[in-house]
């Protein structure tokens, strides 16, 4: 039981550091919290459930459509509020505001349009003979949601570490100012990441039906949570700290759920207090700040 548990974690784990990831790459770039994360990760799981169920598109084209759709949403979405949020004197607590007063209109709009009920995709469409990973049996649609995830962390990766755009986006990471005083283009620079960060969101959500067993517009709130759990774990501002964060979320969820499952949705509170009270820059905190 011990072994399944681990294995399965580290599964999920793959997908939260997708659910992560976006969160804390809009952070790290701009230094503003997007309360409004789990609600373009609940956008993307209603995207993945009408294309499903109207047009018949599996979900693995789904992300596909997702990515594009949500960066070029993303990219207006950044230069019609974020600019004037940096120019505020408390940027960060603005954008606290701002952000959850945006994500409480998405889940108004998406319950008055399509009503408070949750929904959910059967499992059956990613597979339905299960899967063998390290000599446990896992039903397919975590494996195949697990190794989408997976091959889109390391996208971003490829995206940060490979291309001269993501070099200048890590630039932007380490100092805004000083990057700008050196030519780089600012505003067009963290505009992408916006959308990238949306879109990663969203991409998360095809898959929520999956490995969160369903979805509904109030999900928000708790993806939220556990998105703050997951990047608190490794550093805000490190995506490779929230690889590692997700990871270490992903076992101690599936733990709590094996041995305490009672107890398991305390978990990411449990962790964020955790965190916060013996590392407060996170696991990868040093690196974030200087690398």
């Amino acid at each position: 039981m011990l072994t399944y548990s681990i294995t399965a974690g580290l599964v999920f784990g793959l997908y939260f550091c997708l659910v992560g990831l976006g969160l804390n790459l809009v952070f790290g770039v701009m230094r503003i919290v997007n309360l409004a994360h789990g609600d373009f990760l609940m956008l993307g799981a209603f995207s993945a459930f009408w294309l499903y169920s109207l047009l018949h598109i599996h979900p693995i084209a789904t992300v596909l459509i997702v990515t594009v759709g949500f960066i070029a949403l993303g990219i207006p979405l950044y230069y019609l509020l974020v600019p004037r949020l940096l120019k505020a004197k408390d940027p960060e607590m603005l954008s606290i505001i701002l952000f959850f007063g945006f994500s409480q209109v998405i889940e108004a709009i998406t319950t008055i349009s399509f009503g408070p009920s949750d929904r959910s995709i059967p499992g059956r469409v990613l597979g339905t003979a299960p899967m063998h990973v390290l000599g446990q049996s896992l039903p397919s649609a975590w494996i195949v949601s697990g190794a989408v995830s997976a091959v889109a962390v390391g996208c971003l990766y490829l995206y940060l570490y490979r291309t001269r755009l993501g070099r200048l986006t890590r630039a932007v990471m380490v100092h805004r100012d000083e990057a700008l005083a050196t030519g780089i283009d600012v505003n067009r620079v963290s505009a992408i990441a916006f959308g990238v960060g949306l879109a990663l969101a969203a991409v998360g959500g095809v898959f929520a039906p999956f490995m969160l067993g369903s979805f509904g517009p109030a999900m928000g709130v708790d993806i939220n949570i556990q998105s703050f759990a997951v990047i608190v774990i490794g550093s805000l501002g490190s995506p490779m700290g929230t690889v590692l964060g997700g990871l270490i979320y992903g076992v101690s969820e599936m733990l709590m759920q094996t041995y305490f499952s009672s107890w398991a949705g305390l978990l990411p509170y449990v962790l964020l207090i955790l965190i916060l009270l013996i590392r407060p820059s996170g696991l990868l905190g040093k690196k974030v700040r200087s690398a």
